[in-house]
């Protein structure tokens, strides 16, 4: 497997993006993630309506995907400043997507918005492709370093927590999200039982009778 690169620089058009997200994002709750939102947003930025065709040349789809890249690279920002490290493996996961959600925190409608908008047929490729870089996100900055086949593993099961918790947390109304937490928890408590449980088979199993043995005949070597 390829190594990772080094963290990009910010490019101007990023920039923009960036600049546009936010002046648009306020208006995403009325309008939803339209044409209508990014060129309010542009123009209360100072911004012309060229600067969406530049910036998000699909539009909707492309501001959505957006929208979810910096916030994967906001959250890698905010774990990069914490002493990792000296976590477990559970806590590091779990305190990487309670960052990555509680910095989505006061946009939760267009979280939502956007959840509802990858969810149709037409944008599967979309939110598939933007849940693998948000997971794989995590599993970086959690220091994961496999390179076989435990690396898709890995993210295949952080994919089913995060989005559990994701879809928890957009209906929450605890103070301070803490049926949340609580929730990610116990989710990152269960999942992190299947490779003990795999290893426990995989034991058993090798001290089991080879079973093609059972369909020999007699005298059969």
């Amino acid at each position: 497997m390829a190594a990772r690169k080094a963290k990009p620089e910010i490019s101007d058009l990023v920039a923009l993006k960036d600049r546009l997200l936010e002046a648009a994002l306020p208006h995403i709750p009325f309008d939803g993630w339209s044409l209508t939102a990014l060129r309010l947003g542009a123009e209360e930025a100072g911004l012309g309506i060229e600067a969406v065709e530049k910036a998000f040349p699909r539009g909707a789809v492309d501001a959505i995907e957006h929208f979810i890249a910096k916030a994967d690279r906001d959250m890698l920002a905010a774990l990069d400043g914490l002493d990792l490290p000296s976590l477990k493996i559970r806590e590091r996961i779990g305190l990487a997507v309670r960052t990555r959600l509680e910095q989505a925190g006061a946009h939760k409608e267009a979280v939502r918005k956007a959840l509802a908008f990858t969810a149709m047929p037409q944008h599967a490729g979309l939110a598939a492709r933007s849940l693998y870089r948000t997971v794989d996100a995590i599993w970086y900055a959690a220091g994961d370093t496999a390179t076989d086949f435990n690396f898709y593993t890995k993210r295949a099961l952080l994919a089913g927590v995060y989005s559990t918790t994701l879809l928890f947390w957009l209906e929450d109304r605890s103070e301070g999200n803490a049926e949340s937490w609580a929730f990610l928890d116990r989710r990152i408590g269960n999942v992190m039982q299947i490779p003990k449980l795999t290893g426990r088979i995989k034991g058993l199993a090798s001290k089991l009778p080879n079973p093609m043995l059972l369909f020999r005949g007699p005298g059969r070597a």
